[in-house]
Formats: C-alpha cells, structure tokens, sequence
C-alpha cells in the first residue's frame, strides 16, 4: 500500500467515530425531513405543489435561462457553504453550528425526496431522482467530509490548549486542514457541473410528463 493510502487509512481509522456520527446525523435529518411532509397540511402541501408547478412549467422552459448562470449561482452555494464550515471549525464554539448544519442539510434532502413520493407516487420518486440525484451524489459526501474535517481541526484546537504533556503541531493539521478544503471545492465545481448540466437538462426532458 501506498504512503497516501497509508495516511488515509491510519486517518479513518482516527477519527472513523466523528465520521460515524456525521453520516448519522445526516441520515437523521433526512428522516426527520420525511416526517415533516407527513405532518404536513393537504392545504400546506397544495400550496407547495402549485409553486413546485408554475417552477417546473416556467423556469425550467425558459430560453433565457444560461447554463452558465446556472453553473455559477450553484458552485457560490457551494462555496459559501464549505467556506462556512471552513471558518467554523477554526473556532471550538462552532461544532453546534456545523452538526446543525449538516442536520438540516439531511433535512432539506429527506423533505424533497419525500414531499415528491407524497404527491406523486413513483413519478415524484423518478423526478427527485432526476433532480438531485446526479449532484447529491458527489456533494453529500464532500459536505459529510468536510463536515468531519472541521469536527477534527476544532477537536485538535481544543486538544492542543488543554494538554499540558504533549502541544500538537497544530500549523501543520492547519495546512493540511487548507488543503482538504481546497480538494473539497474542486469537488464542489464537479457538483456545480453535475447540476447545472444534466439535472436541468433531465428535468426539462421529464417535467411535462411528470407534472401533469
């Protein structure tokens, strides 16, 4: 086995329990999300199917609409986002912050995937497939990686101020910690891609159908 792969596995092997418990917190909120959409009103949820409507027969057919545009305003989220979590983790106070981010993360994606299975059966399975699938795919686990990355720096902060017998090379975790982030965001601009690219285009191929 390689040296980096050595590093990679000597690294989950760490810290594979904030790992653990990032995926758990995420999954937790995607259930929670799906449970939102049952306790949801038939008015409450009309209202949301009759605006989900007018944005797939408007904005997915509009000839304006320039992929580019697309590709920039999800690649700002993205970066915005990381660059959130980033900050975050260089302050020990900001833990609650990154696991209530990730928790509604998971939550935004459960409540998706479920109020289109609610409304529309296996089309809304299909649709939500269609829509977040290709992007969600490579982003989740960038924001579950970046999530357990700044968990780690704030972890090793704290261990470091508090130890009186052993002061960690923090300068060093610091660079490394830099450079996850920068691989993370490279990662994020595939995403950007993903969804600007094919989930538009594959939503503009189904919605008619779907939305009727």
């Amino acid at each position: 086995m390689t040296k980096k792969g050595n590093v990679i596995v000597n690294h989950l092997n760490q810290y594979y329990t904030i790992y653990i418990f990032t995926v758990i917190l995420f999954l937790t909120g995607i259930i929670f999300g799906a449970i939102i959409v049952n306790s949801m009103s038939f008015i409450q949820k009309q209202d949301l199917y009759f605006y989900l409507e007018n944005f797939f027969l408007n904005f997915l057919h509009d000839e304006n609409i320039v992929q580019t545009d697309l590709f920039k305003n999800a690649m700002l989220y993205h970066i915005q986002f990381l660059a959130l979590l980033f900050f975050l983790g260089l302050a020990v106070i900001g833990l609650p912050i990154i696991w209530i981010l990730l928790f509604v993360k998971g939550v935004a994606v459960g409540f998706t995937v479920g109020y289109f299975v609610n409304q529309l059966g296996w089309k809304g399975l299909m649709l939500a497939f269609s829509s977040i699938a290709s992007q969600n795919m490579v982003i989740i686990p960038i924001y579950i990686i970046a999530s357990a990355f700044a968990m780690i720096f704030s972890f090793t902060l704290l261990q470091s101020i508090l130890s009186k017998r052993y002061k960690l090379p923090v300068i060093q975790v610091f660079y490394r910690y830099i450079g996850v982030f920068f691989i993370l965001t490279v990662g994020a601009a595939a995403a950007a891609g993903l969804e600007s690219v094919i989930s538009y285009k594959s939503m503009q191929m189904i919605s008619d159908y779907f939305i009727k």
